[in-house]
């Protein structure tokens, strides 16, 4: 598990790298990885976003600056009069709740959402570029086992 991350400061653009284990307590909390804190320290970041992802039974943990940059993506793609864009927009973000760190580096994740990502104790965060994703490990060892094609995908992609 690697624990590299770095933050592109003359364009402001956070990128997380690495992969970290963690644990939940009997309450649902759980520490964030200090590695992670010191990129958002870096930059000032206080609030975050958490929702559930919408394609893996896993949670996202945005930013504020990501998350509202997301939103508004999303937003300037939808035509507010048309029923099934409104629909979309209010499903998105009504699972969506702000997060704030306690001084020792813990947040709180509802059972909800622990339930959602199958989260019982061991958490893995995985820092995927500006977002950071908390997986259940077991899921998350489920999933990555059907990922040796990623070069063959990278290819058709790119090559």
């Amino acid at each position: 598990m690697g624990n590299l991350l770095y933050l592109h400061s003359n364009t402001k653009i956070m990128r997380f790298i690495g992969d970290y284990p963690a644990k939940t307590d009997a309450k649902g909390r759980v520490f964030l990885p200090a590695a992670l804190r010191k990129v958002l320290e870096a930059e000032g970041v206080q609030k975050l976003v958490l929702r559930q992802d919408i394609f893996q039974h896993c949670l996202v943990l945005y930013p504020e600056s990501v998350w509202n940059a997301l939103l508004d993506d999303l937003k300037q793609g939808l035509n507010q009069w048309n029923s099934k864009h409104q629909m979309m927009l209010r499903q998105f973000v009504l699972d969506a709740e702000p997060i704030e760190l306690d001084s020792n580096g813990r947040f709180l994740i509802s059972k909800r959402k622990l339930q959602y990502a199958c989260i019982e104790a061991d958490v893995r965060f995985v820092a995927v570029d500006d977002r950071i994703e908390v997986w259940s490990k077991s899921v998350l060892e489920d999933v990555m086992n059907g990922g040796s094609e990623v070069g063959a995908n990278i290819e058709e992609l790119l090559g």
